[in-house]
């Protein structure tokens, strides 16, 4: 049996990990974190667990953590994470950080995008990216997990395989993506109350969102090529899912027929990405671990299509799926696949 643990246990990622674990056939919650801990249980924090999780909430430290756990899902804000992480790794607890502490290739980069400093740059482009159907072998083998960001999952799948094939003009790409509320976190902000998000469609982080460096960077560090990428997200008033609309022009002699032949052929054997022939919506995959891609053209130009539940494939669900590939099981346990 696998002893999770969970750090940082009260926002959203949190409760999906949660609740898929505890259907993981092989995987037992051993610790619970909150620097708020107040004795409750995790059953008393997420009433959706009453009788189905017996740990309780406790502000513990690293060496506790280890000392209970084989493997930590680190729900932490970014900063707050890589200190933590680096203790745990210290101490032998393998890691799947669910916050941006590990994605970027380099510390200037982090900087740049992050405002400050990071507390552990020596595993800064060596930590594998947690997505499974592009960075399996480098996952199998390590402690540390960089988990995906939500919307750079939804613009990574599409374009890896066909930037890698030069099947599209990388000087120009547009990501145009879309949002569900909970993709912001649970920490309450004004701009995500109902009166706020409800009756309304709004782009924000225009130009300065930190998911468009780490779509570039991973997708520059699979293929040994950069894009030039514009990444506009949106707030749409749903709770959760991703829908992204990616368009580039294809190179000479390709089609949208020949970019959905490299689709399908590179994802052939993924349990968890469905190259689709109708137009994906967000609730073909609400509650899932699918990432569904379609491949549509127009004049000079092709459009992929790109849908996933934000909290599963974009968060939770992908963090399972590294610890199944971690320790060599299937992928699809805990995930309903």
């Amino acid at each position: 049996m696998i002893r999770v643990g969970i750090v940082g246990c009260s926002g959203y990622t949190a409760i999906e990990a949660i609740r898929l674990l505890l259907r993981h056939p092989h995987v037992q919650i051993t610790a619970a974190t909150s620097r708020q801990a107040d004795g409750s249980t995790l059953a008393q924090m997420h009433p959706q667990f009453t009788g189905r999780v017996h740990v309780l909430v406790e502000d513990l430290s690293p060496t506790q953590i280890a000392n209970r756990c084989d493997v930590a899902f680190c729900c932490l804000p970014h900063a707050a994470s890589a200190p933590i992480v680096c203790e745990l790794l210290d101490r032998d607890c393998r890691v799947i950080d669910l916050s941006a502490d590990y994605r970027l290739s380099n510390a200037d980069l982090y900087q740049k995008w992050y405002g400050e400093k990071h507390p552990d740059p020596g595993r800064l482009g060596i930590t594998p990216y947690g997505l499974p159907e592009l960075f399996e072998d480098q996952i199998r083998e390590s402690n540390l997990i960089a988990n995906p960001g939500c919307y750079p999952t939804s613009a990574i799948l599409p374009l890896a395989p066909l930037v890698r094939e030069g099947l599209i003009d990388t000087s120009s790409i547009i990501v145009d993506s879309k949002s569900g509320v909970s993709g912001a976190g649970r920490t309450p902000k004004i701009g995500n109350l109902f009166p706020e998000v409800n009756e309304s469609f709004a782009a924000y982080g225009v130009g300065t969102h930190r998911h468009q460096p780490e779509i570039v960077d991973i997708i520059a560090r699979f293929t040994g090529t950069t894009p030039n990428l514009i990444f506009t997200p949106h707030l749409v008033p749903m709770d959760r899912g991703i829908l992204s609309t990616v368009y580039c022009r294809p190179c000479s002699g390709a089609t949208a027929n020949s970019l959905r032949m490299c689709l399908e052929n590179f994802y052939r054997d993924a349990p968890f990405v469905r190259v689709v022939g109708h137009l994906p919506a967000t609730k073909h995959v609400t509650g899932t671990n699918y990432c569904d891609i379609t491949v549509r053209e127009n004049d000079s130009w092709v459009i992929l299509l790109s849908v996933l539940d934000n909290l599963i494939k974009g968060a939770s669900g992908a963090a399972v799926q590294c610890l199944n590939v971690m320790y060599g099981l299937d992928q699809s346990l805990g995930l309903g696949a």
